[in-house]
């Protein structure tokens, strides 16, 4: 994971650029002048429920969609007045990679080598291992798994050795295993190779593993942009605290209706509730006073799930 540190010290290393970034389909505002910037050897993710306007930010950047306003700089080219040099450090998947299903995975890469110059033969080798598809490249694709398509499509992605790596929801079919290791393929383009990797998701366990940095987006708006070492901090003082109580229904019933609110889940005898800790102590009184006992007080570890709640209100829903 990058350290505060090594964060501070690429601030100077912008690959890609967002400024005031506005899409509208309609009247429906599906990107809302968003401004960001993404840096060379982070992994950077893009988190928020379906929806919220990851896809169509990634479509744009990747020029699928046009911008109604805002710039684009990649690598320090505006895409818009030069555009083949910008288009040249970016790398990209967005949805299911395509590919020649009667022809082996490297037949694809060759074929897609061809559109870019100065792609050699031994990159594509050093592709092939760098996603861990070497000893499986010469059978065809048909006969691949969804988690060795999306590798391959990765390797396609990077063959031109793009400054700029977009991946949007790219954890979507696999399994538990494929999860994994694409997740340490990404984390290690970011930072042993200096690859920017930008990830989009909705699921918040997997911003936690894979991400050096996250970006939360809903309706189209930019809620916050911290690392993810500074959401776990957070997260710590607005997590979840677990009280055992001997009445869980009388205890809900002497609850605020704001606190009520923050209760994510309960059993027979205790309660989940989110709150700040310099709140626990109130809320345990109001409980004790309405003549409930209160067996235990136990502080759970805090997660992004919690600090992302925090930072949203608790007004969206998100696995």
């Amino acid at each position: 994971m990058v350290n505060n540190i090594e964060i501070q010290q690429k601030e100077n290393q912008v690959a890609l650029s967002i400024r005031n970034a506005t899409k509208t389909f309609g009247k429906n505002v599906a990107v809302n002048d968003l401004s960001f910037d993404l840096l060379s050897g982070e992994v950077f993710g893009f988190l928020g429920p379906n929806g919220a306007g990851k896809s169509t930010m990634i479509k744009m950047i990747m020029g699928f969609l046009s911008m109604d306003e805002g710039t684009v700089i990649i690598n320090g080219f505006d895409r818009e007045r030069e555009y083949e040099k910008a288009m040249a450090c970016l790398g990209g998947i967005v949805e299911n990679p395509e590919m020649y299903k009667d022809l082996t995975g490297r037949t694809n890469l060759v074929m897609y080598a061809r559109l870019h110059d100065n792609v050699v033969p031994e990159r594509i080798d050093e592709a092939l291992r760098l996603v861990g598809m070497q000893d499986r490249a010469n059978e065809k694709v048909r006969k691949y798994s969804l988690g060795m398509k999306q590798r391959v499509g990765l390797a396609q992605a990077i063959l031109h050795r793009p400054r700029v790596l977009l991946l949007d929801e790219p954890t979507n079919g696999l399994d538990p295993a494929g999860i994994r290791e694409l997740r340490d393929i990404l984390k290690k383009l970011a930072h042993e190779e200096d690859v920017a990797v930008m990830v989009s998701s909705h699921i918040l366990s997997e911003m936690q593993m894979m991400c050096d940095r996250v970006a939360i987006i809903n309706k189209g708006k930019l809620l916050d942009i911290k690392l993810v070492e500074e959401l776990k901090a957070l997260s710590m003082n607005a997590g979840t605290h677990r009280i055992g109580v001997t009445s869980v229904d009388k205890a809900l019933a002497a609850l605020l209706p704001e606190d009520r609110a923050l209760v994510s889940a309960q059993t027979e005898n205790s309660i989940d509730i989110r709150v700040d800790k310099k709140k626990v102590a109130s809320v345990v009184r109001r409980i004790v006073e309405s003549g409930v006992d209160i067996d235990s007080v136990i502080s759970m570890e805090g997660s992004l799930e919690d600090a992302y709640m925090q930072i949203t209100g608790g007004g969206m829903k998100i696995e």
